[in-house]
């Protein structure tokens, strides 16, 4: 048995976000703004919030993350990060269980469902030109075509002190994100105060064996690849 296998879950995490935060100090992320910034523009992504297990527990999470991150404008040369924003999905901070997916296996976890929401972020922000510096796609493909809330390689799976969806604003003008909800439907709105152009995007997969592996394309020119084990 490995030593490794044998410290709490709670001393890991500890020690991944004391690690983190030595990493970040000369790092500057986004906050709220004193301020207030008139936004014209707006790039949007809408998806269907898929109504099973846990639907209501999902929404509030949904609810709750996202009017977080809304207070939350990110300057010029500024970074957003998903969990400096939202903090530990515990009960303490309002969340509820919901299903989640760690190291390839599905599980019911407080804050479950928020994959979602930064699933959707991640495919909004790739429209654009923003620098998507942190991204981890899920490890297992759960859904069947007709259950997808997103296409396959457009996911940004989030896992507390471990893996962060973090976007540089590389504009030279202000951004944010804001949310609407309208029935089991969220919209993710990029907000600027200047044009943004929209890219073209595709996501072609290739199956090999046991694994899905998908090509990102902006522009017709190869952006990321993302890997699946089909779940059998």
């Amino acid at each position: 048995m490995k030593l490794k296998s044998l410290i709490p879950k709670k001393v890991k995490l500890k020690a991944q976000l004391f690690r983190r935060f030595l990493l970040d100090r000369k790092t500057a992320f986004a906050g709220k703004q004193p301020i207030e910034i008139e936004f014209k523009n707006a790039i949007s992504t809408q998806q269907e919030i898929k109504n099973g297990l846990f639907f209501e527990n999902k929404l509030h999470n949904l609810t709750v993350a996202s009017c977080k991150i809304e207070t939350i404008v990110v300057m010029p040369n500024q970074f957003f990060s998903f969990w400096k924003i939202i903090g530990e999905p515990n009960e303490r901070n309002n969340f509820k269980k919901g299903r989640n997916i760690v190291n390839g296996i599905v599980s019911e976890e407080i804050g479950g469902g928020l994959c979602q929401l930064s699933s959707i972020i991640y495919f909004t922000a790739l429209k654009t030109d923003l620098q998507i510096t942190e991204r981890y796609n899920h490890s297992l493909d759960i859904y069947k075509e007709e259950d997808r809330f997103t296409p396959l390689g457009a996911d940004a799976t989030v896992v507390y002190g471990y893996k962060d969806l973090r976007i540089k604003n590389t504009f030279s003008f202000p951004i944010k994100f804001s949310f609407t909800f309208e029935e089991n439907f969220i919209s993710c709105h990029l907000l600027s105060t200047e044009k943004v152009n929209e890219s073209e995007l595709h996501f072609i997969r290739n199956y090999k064996g046991e694994t899905i592996e998908v090509s990102t394309t902006k522009n017709s020119n190869h952006y990321c690849f993302s890997i699946y084990k089909k779940l059998n």
